[in-house]
Protein backbone atom coordinates (compact mmCIF):
# COMPACT_ATOMS: atom_id res chain seq x y z
CA UNK A 1 0.00 0.00 0.00
CA UNK A 2 2.64 2.22 0.52
CA UNK A 3 6.25 3.38 -0.99
CA UNK A 4 7.71 4.27 2.10
CA UNK A 5 6.39 3.97 5.78
CA UNK A 6 7.99 6.65 8.56
CA UNK A 7 7.55 6.56 11.91
CA UNK A 8 8.12 9.64 14.17
CA UNK A 9 7.77 9.45 18.25
CA UNK A 10 6.24 13.26 19.00
CA UNK A 11 5.25 13.97 22.32
CA UNK A 12 3.46 16.98 23.51
CA UNK A 13 4.41 17.22 27.44
CA UNK A 14 6.41 20.20 27.18
CA UNK A 15 3.76 22.12 25.87
CA UNK A 16 1.00 21.18 28.23
CA UNK A 17 2.89 23.49 30.89
CA UNK A 18 2.74 26.72 31.28
CA UNK A 19 6.04 27.89 30.19
CA UNK A 20 7.94 31.02 31.49
CA UNK A 21 7.74 34.06 28.94
CA UNK A 22 11.44 32.96 28.08
CA UNK A 23 11.18 29.85 26.85
CA UNK A 24 7.53 30.76 25.50
CA UNK A 25 8.87 33.46 23.21
CA UNK A 26 11.47 30.66 22.17
CA UNK A 27 8.88 28.20 21.55
CA UNK A 28 6.96 31.01 19.30
CA UNK A 29 10.31 32.12 17.10
CA UNK A 30 10.52 28.62 16.32
CA UNK A 31 7.35 28.08 15.10
CA UNK A 32 7.15 31.47 13.32
CA UNK A 33 10.44 30.63 11.51
CA UNK A 34 9.40 28.03 9.42
CA UNK A 35 5.99 29.70 8.19
CA UNK A 36 6.66 33.68 9.19
CA UNK A 37 6.71 34.55 5.53
CA UNK A 38 4.25 32.57 4.35
CA UNK A 39 1.72 33.82 6.77
CA UNK A 40 1.93 37.51 6.21
CA UNK A 41 0.68 37.18 2.55
CA UNK A 42 -2.94 37.89 3.22
CA UNK A 43 -2.10 39.72 6.69
CA UNK A 44 -3.19 43.61 7.14
CA UNK A 45 -6.72 45.11 7.20
CA UNK A 46 -8.26 45.60 3.78
CA UNK A 47 -10.77 47.69 5.12
CA UNK A 48 -10.27 50.73 6.68
CA UNK A 49 -9.60 52.99 4.15
CA UNK A 50 -10.59 53.57 0.59
CA UNK A 51 -8.14 53.51 -1.75
CA UNK A 52 -6.64 56.51 -3.85
CA UNK A 53 -3.59 58.00 -5.57
CA UNK A 54 -1.24 56.95 -7.67
CA UNK A 55 2.02 55.14 -7.88
CA UNK A 56 5.23 55.80 -10.46
CA UNK A 57 7.28 52.77 -11.08
CA UNK A 58 8.86 51.38 -13.80
CA UNK A 59 9.94 47.17 -15.33
CA UNK A 60 12.96 46.27 -16.43
CA UNK A 61 14.48 42.70 -17.22
CA UNK A 62 17.91 42.09 -16.81
CA UNK A 63 19.00 39.78 -19.60
CA UNK A 64 22.65 39.65 -18.51
CA UNK A 65 22.02 38.79 -15.04
CA UNK A 66 18.74 37.33 -15.37
CA UNK A 67 17.00 39.57 -13.32
CA UNK A 68 13.36 41.34 -12.85
CA UNK A 69 13.56 44.90 -11.96
CA UNK A 70 10.37 46.92 -10.73
CA UNK A 71 11.69 50.55 -10.13
CA UNK A 72 9.09 52.37 -8.04
CA UNK A 73 9.89 55.68 -7.59
CA UNK A 74 7.30 57.51 -5.63
CA UNK A 75 3.42 58.10 -5.48
CA UNK A 76 1.05 60.67 -4.85
CA UNK A 77 -1.95 61.57 -2.88
CA UNK A 78 -2.78 58.10 -0.75
CA UNK A 79 -5.64 57.99 1.14
CA UNK A 80 -4.93 58.92 4.66
CA UNK A 81 -5.29 56.38 7.68
CA UNK A 82 -4.85 58.59 11.25
CA UNK A 83 -7.18 60.87 10.33
CA UNK A 84 -6.41 62.65 13.72
CA UNK A 85 -3.17 63.18 12.65
CA UNK A 86 -3.75 63.75 9.33
CA UNK A 87 -0.68 60.70 8.85
CA UNK A 88 0.06 57.79 6.31
CA UNK A 89 3.18 55.99 6.98
CA UNK A 90 3.64 54.11 3.61
CA UNK A 91 5.85 51.23 1.76
CA UNK A 92 5.44 50.01 -1.41
CA UNK A 93 5.31 45.67 -1.40
CA UNK A 94 5.69 43.30 -4.69
CA UNK A 95 4.54 40.07 -5.36
CA UNK A 96 4.88 37.51 -8.16
CA UNK A 97 1.74 36.07 -8.47
CA UNK A 98 0.09 33.59 -8.71
CA UNK A 99 2.38 31.82 -6.51
CA UNK A 100 2.70 34.63 -4.18
CA UNK A 101 4.95 32.58 -1.67
CA UNK A 102 7.51 31.13 -4.19
CA UNK A 103 9.17 34.55 -5.56
CA UNK A 104 8.67 36.30 -2.06
CA UNK A 105 7.92 39.45 -1.13
CA UNK A 106 9.65 42.38 -1.97
CA UNK A 107 9.04 46.19 -0.52
CA UNK A 108 10.58 49.32 0.28
CA UNK A 109 11.25 51.40 3.11
CA UNK A 110 8.65 53.39 5.42
CA UNK A 111 8.06 56.77 4.24
CA UNK A 112 6.93 58.63 7.73
CA UNK A 113 4.08 60.86 7.90
CA UNK A 114 3.14 61.80 3.92
CA UNK A 115 0.83 60.85 1.48
CA UNK A 116 2.76 62.00 -1.35
CA UNK A 117 6.25 59.44 -0.82
CA UNK A 118 9.61 59.58 -2.81
CA UNK A 119 11.43 55.86 -2.80
CA UNK A 120 13.62 55.62 -5.64
CA UNK A 121 14.18 52.21 -5.20
CA UNK A 122 14.51 48.83 -7.29
CA UNK A 123 13.07 45.88 -6.09
CA UNK A 124 14.89 42.63 -7.91
CA UNK A 125 13.97 38.98 -8.60
CA UNK A 126 16.51 36.54 -9.59
CA UNK A 127 14.00 34.58 -12.58
CA UNK A 128 14.31 33.62 -15.81
CA UNK A 129 12.71 35.43 -18.20
CA UNK A 130 9.80 32.52 -19.91
CA UNK A 131 8.92 32.09 -16.21
CA UNK A 132 8.66 35.67 -15.34
CA UNK A 133 6.47 35.87 -18.83
CA UNK A 134 3.79 33.28 -16.82
CA UNK A 135 3.20 35.88 -14.39
CA UNK A 136 1.44 38.88 -13.16
CA UNK A 137 3.22 41.79 -11.04
CA UNK A 138 0.64 42.74 -8.06
CA UNK A 139 2.30 45.69 -6.44
CA UNK A 140 0.60 47.47 -3.77
CA UNK A 141 0.50 50.27 -1.17
CA UNK A 142 0.57 50.01 2.62
CA UNK A 143 0.27 51.77 5.85
CA UNK A 144 3.06 50.70 8.29
CA UNK A 145 1.33 50.19 11.98
CA UNK A 146 4.15 49.95 14.84
CA UNK A 147 1.85 47.01 16.12
CA UNK A 148 1.89 45.08 13.19
CA UNK A 149 -1.80 46.03 11.73
CA UNK A 150 -0.78 47.62 8.38
CA UNK A 151 -3.41 49.09 6.17
CA UNK A 152 -4.10 48.71 2.69
CA UNK A 153 -3.97 51.95 0.55
CA UNK A 154 -4.49 50.21 -3.29
CA UNK A 155 -2.62 48.08 -5.88
CA UNK A 156 -1.84 47.42 -9.45
CA UNK A 157 -1.81 44.00 -11.21
CA UNK A 158 0.42 43.51 -14.35
CA UNK A 159 0.22 40.57 -16.78
CA UNK A 160 3.44 40.68 -17.37
CA UNK A 161 3.00 38.43 -20.69
CA UNK A 162 1.38 41.10 -22.56
CA UNK A 163 4.11 44.28 -21.34
CA UNK A 164 5.31 45.90 -23.68
CA UNK A 165 9.44 45.20 -22.38
CA UNK A 166 11.06 47.68 -25.12
CA UNK A 167 9.01 50.31 -22.18
CA UNK A 168 11.42 51.22 -19.79
CA UNK A 169 10.67 54.71 -18.34
CA UNK A 170 8.83 55.59 -15.55
CA UNK A 171 5.19 55.59 -15.80
CA UNK A 172 1.87 56.44 -13.41
CA UNK A 173 -0.83 54.34 -12.59
CA UNK A 174 -3.78 54.47 -10.81
CA UNK A 175 -4.39 52.66 -7.39
CA UNK A 176 -7.44 50.22 -6.98
CA UNK A 177 -9.25 48.57 -4.40
CA UNK A 178 -8.25 45.62 -3.53
CA UNK A 179 -9.91 42.30 -5.51
CA UNK A 180 -11.92 39.53 -3.86
CA UNK A 181 -9.40 36.94 -5.02
CA UNK A 182 -6.09 38.70 -3.78
CA UNK A 183 -7.92 38.71 -0.29
CA UNK A 184 -9.47 35.36 -0.41
CA UNK A 185 -5.99 34.11 -1.63
CA UNK A 186 -8.39 32.28 -4.73
CA UNK A 187 -5.65 31.05 -6.78
CA UNK A 188 -5.45 27.41 -7.76
CA UNK A 189 -2.47 25.46 -6.59
CA UNK A 190 -3.65 21.91 -7.30
CA UNK A 191 -5.59 18.91 -5.13
CA UNK A 192 -3.80 16.53 -2.55
CA UNK A 193 -5.43 13.48 -2.08
CA UNK A 194 -5.03 11.50 1.59
CA UNK A 195 -6.12 9.62 4.14
CA UNK A 196 -5.65 9.98 7.69
CA UNK A 197 -6.31 7.45 10.83
CA UNK A 198 -5.90 7.98 14.70
CA UNK A 199 -5.27 4.97 16.91
CA UNK A 200 -6.17 5.64 20.16
CA UNK A 201 -3.86 4.65 22.99
CA UNK A 202 -3.91 0.45 23.68
CA UNK A 203 -5.90 0.11 20.83
CA UNK A 204 -4.73 -2.50 18.13
CA UNK A 205 -3.21 -0.59 14.74
CA UNK A 206 -4.70 -2.80 11.54
CA UNK A 207 -2.34 -2.00 8.95
CA UNK A 208 0.00 -5.07 8.55
CA UNK A 209 3.13 -3.38 7.26
CA UNK A 210 3.32 -0.61 10.07
CA UNK A 211 4.28 -3.49 12.18
CA UNK A 212 7.64 -3.82 11.32
CA UNK A 213 8.11 -0.37 13.10
CA UNK A 214 6.87 -1.63 16.33
CA UNK A 215 7.87 -3.96 18.85
CA UNK A 216 6.12 -6.64 18.17
CA UNK A 217 2.29 -6.98 17.61
CA UNK A 218 1.89 -5.23 21.01
CA UNK A 219 -0.69 -2.74 21.95
CA UNK A 220 0.98 0.97 21.07
CA UNK A 221 1.64 2.91 24.81
CA UNK A 222 0.28 6.21 23.54
CA UNK A 223 -2.20 7.05 20.29
CA UNK A 224 -1.02 7.62 17.14
CA UNK A 225 -1.66 9.53 13.64
CA UNK A 226 -1.18 7.91 10.34
CA UNK A 227 -1.06 10.33 6.82
CA UNK A 228 -1.13 8.07 4.25
CA UNK A 229 -0.17 11.22 0.99
CA UNK A 230 -1.38 9.21 -1.84
CA UNK A 231 -1.13 11.58 -5.11
CA UNK A 232 -1.41 15.67 -5.92
CA UNK A 233 -2.55 16.45 -9.52
CA UNK A 234 -2.67 20.52 -11.37
CA UNK A 235 0.93 21.77 -9.39
CA UNK A 236 1.71 24.93 -10.80
CA UNK A 237 4.06 24.22 -13.64
CA UNK A 238 7.10 26.50 -12.98
CA UNK A 239 9.13 25.32 -15.64
CA UNK A 240 8.51 23.84 -19.42
CA UNK A 241 9.73 20.45 -18.20
CA UNK A 242 6.72 20.42 -15.29
CA UNK A 243 7.65 20.28 -11.86
CA UNK A 244 10.21 18.09 -9.67
CA UNK A 245 7.47 18.43 -6.56
CA UNK A 246 8.08 16.72 -2.70
CA UNK A 247 5.67 16.94 0.25
CA UNK A 248 7.21 18.06 3.62
CA UNK A 249 5.08 16.79 6.93
CA UNK A 250 5.55 18.45 10.58
CA UNK A 251 2.78 18.47 13.36
CA UNK A 252 2.92 21.90 15.05
CA UNK A 253 3.41 23.02 17.41
CA UNK A 254 6.74 20.86 17.14
CA UNK A 255 8.95 22.33 14.07
CA UNK A 256 12.21 20.08 15.27
CA UNK A 257 14.16 17.66 13.16
CA UNK A 258 11.77 15.24 15.03
CA UNK A 259 8.82 16.33 13.31
CA UNK A 260 9.91 16.85 10.33
CA UNK A 261 9.38 13.79 7.62
CA UNK A 262 9.49 14.54 3.51
CA UNK A 263 8.53 12.31 0.52
CA UNK A 264 10.93 11.35 -2.19
CA UNK A 265 11.29 13.90 -4.96
CA UNK A 266 8.39 13.05 -8.45
CA UNK A 267 10.65 14.56 -11.13
CA UNK A 268 9.57 16.77 -14.26
CA UNK A 269 5.72 15.57 -13.48
CA UNK A 270 2.50 18.22 -12.56
CA UNK A 271 0.62 15.02 -11.07
CA UNK A 272 2.94 13.37 -9.11
CA UNK A 273 1.96 9.93 -6.98
CA UNK A 274 3.78 9.66 -3.82
CA UNK A 275 2.24 6.58 -1.85
CA UNK A 276 3.93 7.64 1.14
CA UNK A 277 2.86 7.07 4.54
CA UNK A 278 3.72 8.41 7.76
CA UNK A 279 3.02 7.84 11.48
CA UNK A 280 3.46 9.89 14.22
CA UNK A 281 3.17 8.28 18.08
CA UNK A 282 2.81 9.73 20.99
CA UNK A 283 -0.30 11.00 20.97
CA UNK A 284 -3.16 11.16 23.19
CA UNK A 285 -6.84 11.94 22.05
CA UNK A 286 -6.47 15.47 24.00
CA UNK A 287 -3.73 16.70 21.94
CA UNK A 288 -5.82 16.15 18.55
CA UNK A 289 -7.79 19.32 19.84
CA UNK A 290 -4.52 21.47 19.97
CA UNK A 291 -2.28 19.94 17.41
CA UNK A 292 -2.01 20.37 13.82
CA UNK A 293 -0.60 18.36 10.63
CA UNK A 294 0.83 20.71 8.43
CA UNK A 295 1.43 19.35 4.94
CA UNK A 296 3.31 21.25 2.16
CA UNK A 297 3.88 20.66 -1.67
CA UNK A 298 7.84 22.03 -2.61
CA UNK A 299 9.15 21.95 -6.07
CA UNK A 300 13.08 20.99 -5.51
CA UNK A 301 15.60 22.75 -7.26
CA UNK A 302 19.54 23.02 -6.36
CA UNK A 303 19.85 26.16 -4.46
CA UNK A 304 16.53 26.37 -3.35
CA UNK A 305 13.09 24.69 -2.73
CA UNK A 306 10.14 26.86 -4.03
CA UNK A 307 6.62 26.50 -2.47
CA UNK A 308 3.77 25.55 -4.27
CA UNK A 309 0.93 25.08 -1.91
CA UNK A 310 0.19 23.47 1.28
CA UNK A 311 -3.04 21.85 3.70
CA UNK A 312 -3.11 22.35 7.39
CA UNK A 313 -4.91 19.65 9.49
CA UNK A 314 -6.80 21.06 12.52
CA UNK A 315 -9.40 22.10 14.62
CA UNK A 316 -8.61 25.56 13.10
CA UNK A 317 -9.35 27.68 16.47
CA UNK A 318 -6.74 29.96 16.47
CA UNK A 319 -5.11 28.36 20.30
CA UNK A 320 -3.03 25.65 20.90
CA UNK A 321 -2.25 24.42 24.18
CA UNK A 322 -3.92 28.13 25.17
CA UNK A 323 -1.63 30.02 23.33
CA UNK A 324 -2.62 32.04 20.33
CA UNK A 325 -0.60 30.92 17.05
CA UNK A 326 -1.25 31.44 13.42
CA UNK A 327 -0.91 28.23 11.94
CA UNK A 328 -4.03 27.33 13.50
CA UNK A 329 -5.70 28.60 10.61
CA UNK A 330 -7.28 25.33 9.05
CA UNK A 331 -10.19 26.04 6.57
CA UNK A 332 -13.57 24.75 6.77
CA UNK A 333 -12.98 21.24 4.82
CA UNK A 334 -9.65 20.59 5.99
CA UNK A 335 -11.72 21.14 9.70
CA UNK A 336 -14.30 18.33 9.03
CA UNK A 337 -11.47 16.25 7.53
CA UNK A 338 -9.72 16.49 10.87
CA UNK A 339 -12.98 16.07 12.94
CA UNK A 340 -14.31 12.99 11.20
CA UNK A 341 -10.95 11.19 11.79
CA UNK A 342 -11.42 12.38 15.35
CA UNK A 343 -14.77 10.99 15.38
CA UNK A 344 -13.41 7.49 13.60
CA UNK A 345 -10.91 5.81 15.45
CA UNK A 346 -8.81 3.12 14.10
CA UNK A 347 -10.45 3.79 10.33
CA UNK A 348 -9.14 5.15 7.34
CA UNK A 349 -10.50 8.70 6.42
CA UNK A 350 -10.18 9.72 2.52
CA UNK A 351 -10.40 13.28 1.48
CA UNK A 352 -9.09 15.43 -1.51
CA UNK A 353 -8.23 18.83 -0.51
CA UNK A 354 -7.03 21.74 -2.62
CA UNK A 355 -3.92 23.39 -1.90
CA UNK A 356 -3.10 26.90 -0.81
CA UNK A 357 -1.71 29.66 0.52
CA UNK A 358 -0.98 28.57 4.33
Amino acid sequence: ESDTASEISFQFNKHKKTPSIGSHSSDMASVSSVSGSVLSVYSGDFGSVDAQGTVEFALDYDEKNREFQVHVSQCKDLAVVDEKKGRSDPYVKTYLLPDKARMGKRKTSVKKRTVNPIYNEVLRYKIEKMVLLIQKLNLSVWHNDPLGRNSFLGEIEIDLASWDWSNRKLNWYPLKPRSLSAVNGVDHRGVMSLSIKYVPPGSLGKVVFLLSYMAGPKNPPSGEVHIWVKDVKDLLQLRPSGVDSFVKCYVLPDTSKKSYQKTRVIKRDTNPVFNHTIVYDGFHTEDLKDACVELTVWDHEKLTNHFLGGIRLGLGTGLSYGISVDWMDSTQEEVAFWQEMMLAANEWIEGLLPLRSL
